[in-house]
């Protein structure tokens, strides 16, 4: 942007000469298509809702009150809302895969991982030391960086279909033999060969996701503070903006 230009921009704003000298230009690139935005926002929400019911499910509390147990249906709850989160997460993760087919290449980036490419394992480092505060200056990224690339693809495309599978599996014990879960998953039980196992697995997978969220969450914090690039507005307008013109 010229002189002139970045003057004209800035006429009213009251800016004296130390202020036009510092000026800088925004590029806003538009990424995060509507769908991948939704998807976004209800996957969280969904996974929230499983992790915290997972966690009762699993470390049931004390019993609420006296009476027969079929005057309480507290667990019952628990365990509808466990199995509604866990249908709206498979069919919010179907829908996420159809729209990596038919959106924008950013749609597909958590969906594939470019090992045979040198420069991307380089940056991978690269933003390894970023991380660890031994770069001072970090990368622009219109998509994902490449860590939060690898670990997208880990932590949700691998992970999330790893509990999908595991906890329709189990779904498909109370469903019970001949059931559409069972003839879709009772499979998993003959890898696992028992159900305990598979309740093990499907737990360990739940801790699993709550460290990615954990890191997630700080991640792009930070990064929206440190980084050259707007990281949590771009969720929701899905509008990627550059905090300078810089092109390195």
């Amino acid at each position: 942007m010229s002189d002139t230009t970045q003057n004209s921009a800035l006429k009213g704003a009251h800016a004296d000469a130390e202020d036009l000298a510092t000026a800088s230009r925004q590029t806003s690139v538009y990424v995060y298509e509507a769908p991948v935005r939704i998807w976004h926002w209800v996957n969280a929400a969904a996974i929230l809702v499983l992790c915290i019911t997972g966690y009762f499910i699993g470390s049931p509390l004390p019993t609420l009150g006296v009476g027969e147990a079929s005057d309480h249906f507290f667990f019952g709850y628990i365990r509808f809302a466990h199995f509604a989160a866990g249908m709206i997460l498979t069919v919010g993760f179907a829908g996420r895969m159809y729209w990596a087919i038919v959106g924008n290449h950013h749609a597909r980036q958590m969906f594939y991982l470019p090992i045979l490419n040198g420069t991307w394992w380089r940056e991978i480092l690269f933003e390894i030391r970023w991380y660890l505060f031994l770069e001072k200056k970090p990368k622009k990224y219109v998509g994902h960086n490449p860590l939060a690339q690898l670990a997208m693809f880990m932590f949700i495309t691998v992970g999330v279909l790893f509990m999908i599978i595991t906890g329709m599996a189990l779904y498909a014990e109370g469903a019970g033999q001949g059931s559409f879960y069972d003839l879709l998953f009772g499979w998993v039980h003959g890898i696992t060969l028992n159900s305990q196992r598979l309740h093990t697995l499907h737990h360990l997978g739940m801790w699993f996701i709550v460290v990615f969220m954990i890191i997630h969450i700080y991640v792009a914090i930070r990064e929206d503070i440190m980084s050259r690039q707007s990281i949590v507005s771009t969720m929701i307008s899905g509008h990627r903006t550059f905090k300078d013109d810089d092109p390195d």
